[in-house]
């Protein structure tokens, strides 16, 4: 097997992920706002329709930057540990197992096989919840100034937040910006686990295919592999985020489970994949856009061929 490409230090994380969260929801609003409208409980039109598609980016430009940089940070670093705990480790074993004159060593080739992929599941499950730190409080206010709520605007829906003080005290205000942070989550974790090993293992099959050693793909192979796992990822946790935006949305806080028996006695499965046309389009767009968009900032700031 080849060697791998440079691991990218903590700040080409760092600012490669503020430069890919910016530039994806940036250039995707509209479609997220789209998104959002067809999940909303008072429906499309009610909700906006097709007016005012740039409520809420203010708050979206505040988060990206920074929630995309935990996330790439938290990946990188977790992904670079368990990759060189498990080299420590082949090592150790090889030094005391004999080797077969054929088929090289007696380590199991099966287990090596899956250990990659887990590591990268591993890595991006503690990247999202790093990421939703950032993430859930600006993806409520958003989430509420494109549904319309409060005025429209994402300085109206911060500031309704915030006016709780009075009457619920700092806790209360802080459970209200954290509202969905455990859907957020729930929903965040299972696609991540799903885009990234998909992503990386493309990207694997992409540096094989060139047959040179350690040399990294390129921003658009990159984006193309993206785009692919983001859209096998988005439809598979569509059910989730329409849980997460009623969530978000409700007038009180509901709980998961009150809200999924609701949808489920009053509607059936359908409401479960509502907009889930746009939510594949626009993820597989954003994972275009957002890898590609990485992978570019990763390869200039390491001097790699773009």
């Amino acid at each position: 097997m080849s060697p791998q490409p440079q691991q990218p230090a903590f700040a080409t994380a760092l600012l490669a992920g503020g430069i890919a969260g910016t530039t994806v929801d940036l250039s995707l609003f509209p479609l997220d706002t789209l998104k959002t409208r067809l999940q909303s409980h008072a429906g499309f039109f009610p909700s906006g329709g097709f007016r005012g598609i740039y409520r809420g980016v203010g708050s979206a430009v505040v988060g990206s930057a920074p929630g995309a940089a935990f996330f790439f940070c938290t990946y990188e670093g977790v992904k670079g540990f368990l990759s060189r705990r498990r080299h420590l480790q082949d090592s150790s074993i090889l030094g005391v197992v004999d080797k077969d004159p054929i088929h090289g060593s007696k380590v199991d080739g099966r287990a090596k096989g899956w250990a990659e992929p887990v590591e990268h599941m591993m890595a991006a499950s503690m990247g999202e919840v790093a990421a939703c730190a950032v993430r859930v409080p600006t993806e409520v206010v958003k989430q509420r100034a494109q549904a319309g709520l409060h005025g429209g605007s994402s300085a109206a829906a911060l500031g309704a937040i915030l006016s709780q003080y009075q009457s619920v005290g700092l806790g209360g205000v802080w459970r209200e910006l954290y509202r969905g942070w455990g859907i957020t989550v729930m929903r965040e974790v299972p696609f991540t686990v799903i885009q990234f090993p998909l992503w990386e293992a493309l990207k694997g099959w992409g540096r094989r295919r060139k047959g040179v050693s350690g040399v990294e793909v390129s921003a658009g192979e990159s984006a193309l592999y993206g785009s692919m796992s983001g859209a096998v990822a988005a439809g598979i946790t569509t059910p989730l985020d329409v849980l997460k935006t009623r969530v978000m949305l409700s007038k009180e806080r509901e709980k998961v489970f009150t809200v999924l028996r609701d949808i489920l006695s009053n509607h059936g499965v359908r409401p479960f994949f509502a907009g889930i046309g746009p939510r594949v389009m626009w993820i597989s767009a954003g994972g275009a856009i957002f890898l590609g968009s990485y992978q570019w900032a990763v390869n200039a700031l390491q001097g790699n061929a773009l």
